[in-house]
């Protein structure tokens, strides 16, 4: 059964009915932050719409499967932030519906999504071609993206329900990408570095 999904997961057909998925998600999410890039600073634009970030990297890995050109490096940014910021979105949006705030079908049409962006991340990681230098990168941007956004406060609105709690939103999702970033390398780089090593 696994490797039957696999095997539709890669069919060209699957791949480019995930890139057109892709890219209307990637764009709707540039225009869902619209208000917030319009009161951004220039210099900060590319710290702030986190999620659509996120899929862009993936649209080019998709692109890359399809044209047989994979990139190692696009690769590790887009395992990592798919996973850090799926999960992140599902997380604060169900806190903040603990908080009070009703349950609208925005929210769970954003937690659907986003936990989507998590599953591709975890469904394409035997095919990545990451090395430990592509990971450690990605490492590096997800550190300092946090940093641009919890100490530059550039990081995606919230409500005003989960808002008090800022100072821990930022301490989780700055170990959250940490975890994400181990994720990546037990399911994938570790793995292929062992595959690779194994006697013939």
């Amino acid at each position: 059964m696994l490797a039957y999904l696999y095997g539709l997961l890669t069919k060209r057909i699957s791949l480019w009915l995930l890139l057109i998925i892709n890219v209307l998600g990637t764009i709707y999410g540039f225009y869902w932050y619209g208000d917030q890039l319009a009161a951004t600073p220039l210099h900060f634009i590319w710290f702030v719409p986190d999620s659509p970030t996120a899929s862009l990297f993936f649209v080019f890995v998709l692109i890359g499967f399809l044209s047989r050109k994979q990139s190692g490096l696009i690769e590790a940014l887009a395992a990592v932030t798919l996973l850090k910021y799926g999960v992140w979105a599902v997380v604060m949006n169900t806190f903040q519906v603990m908080e009070g705030a009703p349950l609208h079908w925005q929210i769970i049409m954003l937690n659907v999504s986003h936990a989507g962006m998590a599953l591709q991340a975890l469904l394409f990681m035997p095919y990545f071609r990451i090395k430990k230098g592509h990971l450690a990168a990605a490492l590096l941007w997800t550190v300092f993206n946090d940093f641009i956004d919890y100490h530059f406060h550039m990081h995606p609105w919230l409500s005003a329900r989960i808002m008090p709690y800022i100072d821990g939103i930022g301490w989780f999702t700055f170990l959250l990408g940490l975890v994400c970033v181990a994720t990546v390398y037990f399911l994938n780089v570790r793995q292929r570095a062992l595959r690779i090593n194994l006697p013939r």
